[in-house]
């Protein structure tokens, strides 16, 4: 017999050291678990220049950006579950049916063990610490690996976290894709991805062999449904405003908008309008000339007409903000998530229209429905499945900690943010605790066809 000696991975020490640290019960105390939520906070407060200059480095954003999409958000996160993490680790007790008394039951929360945080790139300290928050507030330790593409806040995040965080029991790993898979192979308790949804099955995959559970926070084509009553100048606005965050290089990022036919010319003209507004909208970069050169394409091969932008500068990674009006359901911006400053606008003669649209694609991350009929926007979201839905706006829901976030269907698996991230990353434990008396014969074998129906009653 041949025996195969399987090398060791650079990674798989890491791991064994923090669940050697995991197992001296440090990480469970309500004492630790607060003071690195408040080391979070520390951190954005106390180095937000250094992060937003990372991200200038890798993103190009401005500090006030910075600031915004991944500072404030983080910190806020990170104080929301420090303010209620004691109502969240307290035991819920549970009645009993009568053929369990006496007796007590509760459900308590437990630690995973060690908890694998993937982050993207786009942005790449928000996504990648938020769900640090909930992994520390649930009590576990865990192995931090930020986004090889977003190098100066990869390099930032591992300077900085040991400074702010427990170093023993939480980690940062830098590395590329393949260090990924090493640390998925190593064998986590949990593991959290946010990127795209190809990533997110080969994570999948990859976790699969170890039996690791995933949380996939992913993406899809998040549609905008705009119905003939909507406030067109208020929609235009926050069309315009939201879709042009970080050039669009947002999961949650409108996508594409069903616009019924009689205010669809009056929206393109006044998102139009908003975007040339919007001063800073062409001043953030793609992310490298793999993904300029796909959304170049994605302008080039549209049926649609290009009712604004459409131009590009490759040497500075720029794209004009584009608006194109009634693509063909088949053309290739249609297809996959874009992903980048481009929005399409369809006409559609009815809400019926839009809704079968949408359901006849994979499910998206988020809707946003803009119409001044409550009970209509409720009708809409109730047939149209999503991972978050929002009405009168976009994007804001990822905002509300006490609302869950995430995906369903190929948008992503699970969901987090403030008690959901708890949750998520905690084993909810079932217990029962039994007196030794009373302690009746009757529940023993052999039964007596007395005991049987005693039984059959209690049972």
């Amino acid at each position: 017999m041949t025996i195969h000696h399987v090398q060791p991975r650079a990674t798989d020490p890491v791991l064994t050291d923090i669940r050697r640290i995991f197992a001296t019960g440090r990480t469970r105390s309500l004492d630790w678990r607060l003071t690195q939520l408040q080391g979070i906070e520390r951190l954005c407060d106390e180095q937000e220049s250094e992060i937003a200059e990372a991200l200038a480095a890798d993103l190009g954003r401005t500090p006030v950006e910075a600031w915004l999409g991944d500072v404030a958000s983080t910190k806020a996160e990170a104080a929301f579950a420090r303010k209620h993490l004691r109502k969240w680790v307290a035991r819920r007790r549970v009645s009993l049916p009568m053929a369990q008394l006496p007796g007590r039951g509760w459900i308590q929360y437990d630690p995973l063990g060690v908890v694998l945080v993937i982050g993207p790139w786009n942005y790449p300290f928000y996504l990648l610490m938020a769900p640090v928050v909930a992994a520390v507030a649930a009590g576990n330790g865990v192995v931090i690996k930020p986004s090889e593409l977003a190098p100066a806040t990869s390099a930032l995040v591992a300077r900085l976290v040991p400074h702010y965080l427990d170093p023993e029991p939480i980690r940062v790993v830098e590395g590329d894709a393949q260090t990924t898979q090493d640390l998925l192979a190593s064998g986590f308790d949990h593991a959290f991805f946010t990127g795209g949804t190809e990533i997110g099955r080969k994570i999948m995959a990859a976790a699969a062999s170890t039996l690791t559970p995933v949380t996939l926070e992913l993406g899809g084509k998040s549609p905008a449904i705009v119905t003939a009553d909507a406030d067109v100048d208020v929609t235009a606005r926050r069309l315009a405003y939201t879709k042009l965050i970080n050039s669009g290089q947002t999961c949650i990022a409108p996508d594409y908008v069903l616009a019924d036919a009689s205010v669809v010319d009056e929206l393109v003209t006044k998102i139009v309008a908003n975007i040339a507004e919007i001063r800073n909208a062409p001043s953030l970069p793609i992310v490298n000339e793999r993904q300029f050169d796909r959304l170049t394409t994605l302008i080039v091969t549209t049926s649609g007409t290009v009712a604004a932008g459409g131009g590009s500068d490759r040497a500075g990674l720029r794209i004009e903000p584009t608006v194109i009006v009634d693509p063909s359901p088949d053309d290739p911006v249609m297809a996959d998530e874009i992903f980048g400053p481009i929005l399409p606008v369809m006409r559609v003669e009815t809400v019926d229209a839009a809704v079968e649209f949408v359901n006849s694609r994979p499910k998206p991350l988020a809707l946003y429905v803009f119409t001044k009929d409550l009970a209509a926007a409720r009708d809409i979201i109730d047939r149209a499945p999503s991972g978050g839905a929002v009405v009168n706006h976009a994007m804001m829901h990822c905002l509300v900690p006490q609302l869950p976030f995430g995906g369903v269907g190929a948008s992503g698996m699970g969901a987090y943010h403030g008690k959901w991230g708890f949750e998520a990353l905690s084993h909810r434990r079932a217990v029962l605790a039994k007196p030794s008396r009373p302690d009746p014969s009757i529940v023993y074998p052999p039964y007596s066809s007395r005991a049987l129906k005693i039984m059959r009653k209690m049972f």
